[in-house]
């Protein structure tokens, strides 16, 4: 499963030699989250760009929000720690048309290692959108995945945010599509709520 932005950004972080030069993806899903926080009600369609060069990678990625689109770019470093083992460093910004949110801004560090991996981004947020304010965190992702397609995903915030979610998911391909199925339980004090969501995305070669 590839749609969800945390999912595609991951992937990003770290992987360094399964993603072409470029590529491409396209997708939506039924009730859109991100690190537990819900952004949309309903059905929300995405597309994103990303470019790899030994190691090197940058790219956008776009979504329907609530109100208007929601804008990331990214770009950083992946490279292999020994055998088996991977990091990356990296920064994201993530940007919005409308009046849904303010701006985040966010440098990434991650570490894989067969099934596990572990995402800290550390950021700073521009606060409500109608009382713009400084408003520092940190997330801590905890990423379990099988072979079967299976995954887990523990969340949890700092600094000036707190709170945590847990999400447990089955990702497989039909056809030449992506398909996903997941649920999503928050704690944390911008979301306080459990979900389940469809998904359905599409990867290609540029």
């Amino acid at each position: 499963m590839k749609l969800a932005k945390l999912t595609v950004i991951a992937t990003a972080l770290l992987s360094t030699t399964a993603m072409a030069d470029w590529s491409a993806n396209v997708g939506i899903v039924s009730d859109y989250h991100f690190r537990g926080i819900q952004q949309t009600e309903s059905a929300s369609a995405s597309a994103g760009v990303d470019y790899e060069n030994g190691g090197f990678y940058a790219g956008v990625w776009t979504a329907e929000v609530e109100d208007g689109l929601e804008v990331d770019l990214y770009g950083g470093y992946g490279f292999d720690i020994t055998d088996g083992v991977s990091g990356s460093v990296g920064y994201t910004t993530y940007q919005y048309t409308g009046d849904f949110d303010s701006a985040y801004n966010e440098f990434n560090f991650g570490l894989s290692a067969g099934m596990f991996s572990l995402e800290y981004s550390v950021g700073t947020w521009d606060g409500p959108v109608d009382n713009e304010m400084d408003v520092d965190y940190d997330f801590v992702g905890l990423t379990v995945e099988g072979e079967s397609g299976l995954y887990a995903t523990a969340g949890f915030f700092g600094k000036d945010t707190e709170g945590e979610y847990f999400e447990l998911g089955y990702g497989t391909s039909v056809g030449e599509f992506d398909v996903g199925l997941g649920l999503v339980v928050s704690g944390s004090d911008l979301d306080d709520s459990e979900s389940l969501y469809l998904s359905l995305s599409k990867s290609f070669d540029l």
